[in-house]
Formats: C-alpha cells, structure tokens, sequence
C-alpha cells in the first residue's frame, strides 16, 4: 500500500506548482492542504519542519522538505523506491 503524500501549499507559489506537476507526472496521488492565511497550521508547519517556506511535502508521517528536495529524491530513485513500500 502506497503511503499518503500530502502537500502543504499556499495559493501563489510556483514552487507548490511545480511540486503538484512532478507528484502528477509520476502518478502519485496527494493531498493538498492550502495554509494561507492559517496561522496555525503555519505554526504547526514551522514547529515540525523547522522551516518557513511552502510547499512541505509529507510521505506517510516523515516531512521531506520542499521541492527541491522532493525533486533531489526523484532524481535519485528514493521517491519511487518509497512509494513503493
């Protein structure tokens, strides 16, 4: 069973673009949760990422990072080896 991949976004950031387009060219379904102008889930973001910027793309319960990271470990072969756990 793939695990569930969700995207946290805001609605102007082309990085979360071109995050969703890499996840669909790959055929992995995600969530989309849009924290604009949630101030709590934007806390919740930085306390658990550490970091300030969107998108921060969860699979399963472990926080990759972004879209450079997300791209790194497309690059790599990771994000279809873990996908396919």
């Amino acid at each position: 069973m793939r695990p569930e991949v969700t995207v946290y976004t805001t609605r102007v950031c082309p990085y979360c673009v071109a995050a969703k387009r890499l996840l669909g060219e790959r055929g992995i379904e995600y969530r989309e949760v849009d924290v604009s102008g949630d101030d709590a889930k934007r806390a919740w973001l930085l306390d658990t990422t550490k970091r300030r910027t969107v998108p921060q793309i969860f699979i399963g319960d472990a926080a990759i990072g972004g879209f450079d990271d997300l791209a790194a470990l497309d690059r790599s072969g990771e994000l279809a080896r873990r996908m396919s756990a």
